[in-house]
């Protein structure tokens, strides 16, 4: 009988033969179709940004890992004209589910893996963070993945897509806000008006950061463990919301890069950077799970973190100011728009 290890490679072989052939087609597995999804995506995002921007290039690392089974494509720029520092990151991991992993998806997500020891799993996504020089550009978030455990002859034993994009300024402005969450909820009134009001709702939840008792931004959207209907009806839905990000967030930037700023509106841009950095950190589960991936390639996995960040000790914004009308919205979550 097959080891998981032995059967992670045979599918890894398996799967390099199907894309070796040509572009990935309909018939070819999920994951090898979500795979081809984010790395066009990345592709895309990255020209829009570069175009908005007119200096900065992304640098593009490619990494694979034959060994284990992997591949990647990170791209980052360190800093440009408009972003200060941006990084879109696609990842396609062929490993094992450790027994820690295993038990933390029991424990914290509730996923019912049967099995002992290891297991062999296959994920692919991208992930992006940007984040922009001018404090009255928000910085924005994105994530769409794929996530299936396998049976040693390659077909899932258990799948879910992830993923969602969310908005976090320095500055409150309503309309940009406004703006951010009618694009989403645009996309997902094309499949199911009781999308938008559970994803907004998840997307304030997750992004807590409860030991602050705020939130990291203003939110967006977010699913996750999404099986609830076939993969062929989700998959659209996930590009579907991938092809807006840069229809959300380019007008945002193009509206907000040129405006002037001073000193004071740095420094807060730091504090706030700050708290971002501590969600993070402590409370991502992407980021824990990633950290706890054998051979884990925490470069990629830390990209998304800003190029600065500040804390001072007990710092409060000034009454009445706008640094305290953003801390108001992030301790009590608005809805946007009409969530029906």
């Amino acid at each position: 009988m097959s080891s998981p290890m032995s059967a992670k490679y045979a599918i890894y072989k398996s799967d390099n033969e199907i894309r070796a052939k040509g572009p990935i087609g309909d018939d070819a597995p999920m994951r090898l179709r979500m795979e081809a999804y984010v790395k066009d995506l990345q592709r895309r995002i990255c020209e829009g940004i570069e175009k908005v921007d007119g200096k900065g290039k992304f640098t593009r690392s490619v990494w694979e890992r034959p060994e284990f089974g992997g591949e990647g494509i990170t791209c980052v720029m360190p800093g440009g004209d408009v972003m200060e520092k941006a990084g879109a990151a696609v990842s396609v991991v062929y490993s094992e589910l450790s027994p820690e992993a295993i038990r933390q998806m029991r424990e914290d997500r509730g996923k019912d893996i049967d099995v002992e020891g290891t297991v062999p799993f296959f994920v692919t996504g991208i992930s992006l963070v940007m984040h922009a020089k001018n404090p009255n550009a928000p910085t924005v978030h994105l994530n769409y993945r794929y996530f299936e455990v396998m049976n040693p002859d390659g077909t899932p034993k258990l799948w879910w897509f992830g993923g969602g994009a969310d908005l976090t300024p320095v500055y409150l402005y309503e309309e940009d806000a406004t703006f951010f969450h009618q694009i989403y909820k645009e996309g997902c009134d094309k499949f199911d008006k009781s999308y938008y009001p559970e994803m907004k709702k998840a997307c304030d939840k997750y992004f807590l950061n409860a030991h602050r008792g705020e939130e990291r931004g203003i939110g967006g959207v977010i699913f996750d463990d999404f099986n609830s209907k076939p993969a062929e009806e989700i998959f659209p839905f996930v590009k579907e919301l991938g092809d807006r990000f840069l229809p959300s967030y380019v007008p945002l930037l193009e509206k907000r890069k040129d405006m002037p700023f001073d000193d004071k509106m740095i420094h807060w841009q730091q504090i706030r950077r700050g708290r971002y950095v501590e969600f993070n950190l402590i409370w991502d589960r992407g980021t824990k799970f990633g950290l706890a991936t054998p051979c884990a390639r925490v470069e990629a996995i830390m990209m998304t973190m800003p190029l600065t960040a500040r804390w001072e000790y007990m710092h409060e914004p000034e009454e009445g100011s706008r640094e305290a009308a953003l801390v108001e919205v992030l301790k009590n979550p608005r809805d946007w728009i009409p969530l029906n």
